[in-house]
């Protein structure tokens, strides 16, 4: 039986999605795309509390897979392939992007190797990005003749700044991991040897936490891009009223009124 593009597991309440075509280096096929919006649609389950995403055989995505852009192009010609084009944007973006996105809990990509065009665009849409040392990201569309997609266009500025953006996408050069670090694209560089054991236990570290208050926090970040000042700071006063109602709230502030750790349930 052939294996599946996409793997989800779950340890716990964590839920570990695993790109699975390493003979292309985990490049999106239209299959691929189908089932990594379909395993992160099943993410927002309230067992979920953690997303880990990450690649098979040193490599987390290398983005879209050119020999299915050559053959709808070779069996279609330019209007075929320009409509296959803006089927796979469509998927990716509503399925995916926006999906892990609207999570309403923490989503850790973890890059162990190659994350090009796409595969970097889907390491921006997660909350943290883990990078194995030998990661490397490159936007890639420009060797194509291609703008870019995946909401990198919107993610990467507002990670690295807008001139430095542009920058990324006009050199089309592979950035090491370090580099990444310093320019604020990824938050921890990791040894190889170590970096699978480091991002499962910080995923499954996230994935016992104050799943309400991450998950709140995460949306009044995304929206203050668009609100004023006043609004947001309308919003916060409204979700921290909110998260009083919870039992994880009176559990936190209880356990540190007792000095003892909390024991968060998502409730």
């Amino acid at each position: 039986m052939p294996s599946q593009p996409v793997n989800l597991q779950r340890q716990d309440s964590l839920a570990i999605i695993t790109l699975n075509r390493p003979e292309t280096r985990n490049a999106l096929s239209p299959q691929m795309i189908a089932d990594l919006g379909a395993a992160v649609r099943s993410c927002a389950h309230p067992e979920v509390r953690a997303v880990l995403l990450t690649g098979t055989a040193g490599a987390f995505c290398a983005g879209a897979d050119v020999k299915d852009l050559l053959e709808q192009l070779d069996t279609g010609g330019p209007e075929a392939l320009s409509a296959h084009l803006k089927n796979l944007a469509d998927a990716l973006h509503e399925q995916v992007i926006l999906g892990l996105q609207r999570l309403a809990k923490p989503v850790v990509a973890a890059v162990n190797g190659v994350a090009a065009g796409a595969g970097l665009s889907l390491a921006l849409a997660c909350d943290l990005r883990l990078a194995a040392h030998n990661a490397r990201f490159i936007l890639a569309y420009g060797s194509l003749g291609c703008s870019a997609d995946g909401g990198s266009t919107y993610l990467l500025p507002r990670l690295v700044g807008l001139g430095k953006a542009m920058e990324i996408y006009l050199s089309n050069q592979p950035l090491s991991a370090e580099y990444a670090r310093e320019l604020g694209l990824v938050n921890q560089v990791i040894p190889q040897e170590t970096f699978p054991r480091h991002s499962l236990e910080t995923a499954l570290r996230l994935s016992q936490g104050p799943t309400l208050a991450y998950g709140r926090t995460k949306a009044l970040f995304h929206r203050s891009w668009d609100a004023t000042l006043e609004d947001q700071l309308a919003a916060e006063a409204q979700a921290i009223s909110d998260l009083g109602r919870t039992q994880d709230f009176q559990e936190g502030i209880k356990a540190f009124n007792q000095k003892r750790p909390p024991w968060f349930q998502n409730r």
